[in-house]
């Protein structure tokens, strides 16, 4: 059985902190993040040599990330009625009630915006978090607060109990640590009746660069499954408790967790930018050292007797004295030094493979040329075809978070009105409910590629102008149908005068 005090609680937290080192967890993901966003000379003593940053990766992994998650993500659920417990009537006001609530949760809480930083997470920091909790101040639009609230945590402040097991829901315990202001701990732990005085003497304290006169301090809230099947919880600091233990009313956690690619017997998963970073460095180093050699031996150089030519005078036009004989060998001009193509050709070709590999090719943009249409519709499905995993992975992280938000309905929301009726949301408690999850098949990424195919079936001959013009997509052409109707009626009249003429 699970038990709850500051000092057991910051033992595994220290515990957790220890796993995490042994694998590198946090120089992993600040060296991650450091070459995604261009900082990719951090540490290095360049001594006034050129750092030169090519960032292709960063292209790359927003192309993998943009292509593995949808635009359109929609969740429904249905209960789970086999045994027909449930009228048709009822079976119909739940499933009313429950989509309802994950569209305005969805809208509400910026869920598509938040995915795309968790999948941007996944991508460049192995796992991408949400942890959801009932925000009691949270305005609802009802007659009664609160609502749900998603919050992305990044994997460096989350700690599963079992760090072998990537099964959130499986876990005996979890950790979520944060960094926040003394004062807003105290207040909290005033308002739960915890231990101000101790948490405003908290030796863990720190200064805030960004806000001086600041205080911070690591809080620690520890979520485990009691026996009844009930989540609990704690919150604390080193020394004091910001809230003792309760009962959520949750029987899942209320953690989501989704990793790039798995790693065996181990809840962080692998980073696509870390298998990157070798490709990134060799290329910045390749065109620094081409640089040296350009500022160092690209320019020509002039070699002169200094017992005939005092100085050399270097000004367009000026005249140079010499201190008699012959002006014949006075100066020579030593020809630069040329660079190996070889440099070129491993730079292109390093940046070409890695797109390649990671499914960013030409065929996946849509940018070879259309003699075949569905030739190059079946290459950028088969380009695709790597990224199928990550992408079920992120739908089975949308899926558990639907799964989350209706174990929150049914713990917190009460009677509440829908569709100007009352709806018990505690009835949820006892249905299961069925998740199912619409994805649109147009990404960012899709959508470019679709208007660089259309591009070239129209530069090729293989489409009409007006065919062309009804394919784009919405937003790329101002005026589109206008457009497209004055052209339908110059074909018309041009159509009636060949009919006259004959």
């Amino acid at each position: 059985m699970q038990t709850a005090d500051v000092k057991s609680v910051w033992e595994e937290y220290t515990r957790a902190l220890g796993f995490n080192a042994s694998i590198g967890l946090n120089d992993t993901v600040e060296n991650n993040e450091n070459f995604f966003i261009g900082r990719q000379w951090e540490g290095v003593q360049a001594n006034g040599l050129p750092t030169p940053v090519f960032n292709f990766l960063k292209r790359v992994v927003l192309f993998l990330v943009s292509s593995a998650l949808d635009d359109s993500i929609k969740m429904q659920a249905s209960p789970m009625n086999a045994a027909g417990l449930l009228s048709r009537d009822q079976e119909k006001r739940i499933t009313d009630a429950v989509n309802m609530q994950f569209e305005r949760l969805f809208e509400k809480n910026k869920i598509n915006s938040l995915l795309r930083q968790a999948a941007r997470n996944m991508a460049v920091d192995g796992d991408g978090c949400f942890y959801v909790y009932f925000d009691p101040d949270k305005p609802s639009g009802q007659f009664v607060p609160g609502d749900i609230s998603v919050e992305l945590i990044e994997n460096t402040r989350v700690f599963f109990g079992n760090p072998n097991d990537r099964n959130a829901s499986a876990q005996p315990w979890i950790l979520i640590s944060s960094r926040e202001l003394v004062r807003g701990v105290a207040r909290r732990a005033k308002k739960y009746k915890g231990d101000v005085d101790a948490i405003r003497a908290d030796p863990d304290m720190e200064k805030n660069g960004q806000d001086a006169g600041e205080e911070k301090c690591t809080v620690l809230i520890k979520f485990w499954r009691a026996d009844n099947g009930d989540i609990h919880a704690f919150e604390c600091t080193r020394d004091g408790v910001v809230r003792r233990p309760w009962n959520t009313g949750l029987k899942l956690y209320p953690v989501t967790w989704a990793s790039w690619d798995f790693v065996r017997d181990c809840y962080h998963g692998q980073a696509a930018v870390t298998g990157l970073i070798p490709n990134q460095i060799f290329v910045n180093k390749l065109f620094a050292m081409a640089m040296i050699s350009l500022m160092t031996t690209a320019y020509p150089k002039v070699v002169y007797d200094k017992t005939r030519v005092e100085h050399w005078d270097n000004r367009v036009g000026a005249a140079i004295a010499v201190n008699g004989g012959d002006v014949h060998g006075v100066a020579a001009i030593i020809d630069p030094a040329q660079i190996s193509p070889q440099i070129s050709q491993f730079i292109d070709a390093a940046i070409s493979y890695t797109k390649e590999f990671m499914g960013a090719t030409d065929a996946a943009l849509g940018s070879v040329d259309a003699n075949n249409a569905s030739a190059i519709v079946a290459l950028q499905r088969a380009t695709q075809t790597p990224l199928e995993l990550v992408r079920a992975n992120l739908q089975q992280f949308i899926e558990d978070m639907g799964s989350v938000f209706i174990d929150h309905m049914a713990a917190y929301y009460g009677v509440r009105m829908v569709d100007g009726k009352p709806f018990d949301f505690r009835v949820l408690r006892n249905t299961p409910m069925s998740l199912k999850l619409d994805v649109g098949a147009g990404s960012y990424w899709s959508e470019v590629a679709s208007i660089q195919t259309l591009d070239n079936l129209l530069k090729t001959g293989k489409l009409e102008l007006a065919d062309y013009l009804m394919r784009l997509p919405e937003g790329i052409i101002p005026e589109k149908q206008a457009l497209i109707d004055k052209l339908s009626r110059a074909s018309q009249a041009a159509a009636g005068a060949s009919v006259r003429t004959f």
